[in-house]
């Protein structure tokens, strides 16, 4: 993963503005994953194939219990103002009614729930970073998928954000089946994904 610095803030709060306007007028390179992480533009190459698979298994699954108003998207950007963030996360899900505004991003706050699949670069940008940034923005559900977890590949479901912080509602190894509450209602069986 590469990094282009941000310039600071300055007093008038332009720093957000400037920065969000520089990551949306750069020629990025195709297929990269261009994020915004804590003031900092990043760029990492296009994830692998089993990173993709485990992303597509949770996507055509939340279609099987969402509403038909709701979207499932996995290349839509998220920012979180209040974290100096602009995510891609791996899934999102948002329903369809709050998407007025035009446009290459949405605010994080109109977000049901993300995920997060790690990579070997980016893992602790997704369980600490991306964590705390979806928690501030009040996402009420935030799924990592962990291959690269220390003590082995884990699934885990944080809730209940309050300021930066997610108390973790489940956490199971690969393997086991973890269950989204209320409003998805939803069984996911980790042992489809695979293990790097």
């Amino acid at each position: 993963m590469s990094a282009l610095a941000a310039e600071p803030q300055n007093s008038q709060g332009n720093g957000w503005e400037d920065l969000v306007r520089r990551w949306e007028s750069m020629d990025w390179p195709e297929g990269c994953k261009v994020e915004i992480i804590e003031g900092i533009i990043t760029v990492a190459p296009s994830p692998s194939v089993r990173h993709n698979l485990t992303a597509s298994k949770v996507h055509r699954r939340l279609y099987s219990v969402i509403p038909d108003d709701w979207a499932v998207f996995q290349t839509q950007s998220i920012a979180v103002r209040s974290r100096s963030g602009m995510f891609i996360p791996d899934l999102v899900v948002v329903p369809e009614d709050v998407l007025t505004e035009p446009g290459s991003y949405i605010p994080a706050e109109i977000c049901l729930l993300a995920a997060e699949v790690t990579s070997p670069s980016n893992a602790n940008h997704d369980r600490i970073t991306k964590a705390a940034a979806y928690a501030r923005a009040g996402v009420p559900l935030y799924l990592l998928i962990d291959a690269y977890a220390p003590g082995g590949p884990t699934v885990t479901l944080y809730g209940e954000p309050k300021g930066d912080v997610y108390r973790v509602l489940r956490a199971v190894p690969f393997g086991e089946e973890i269950h989204l509450p209320a409003p998805f209602d939803l069984a996911l069986d980790t042992a489809e994904f695979p293990v790097s």
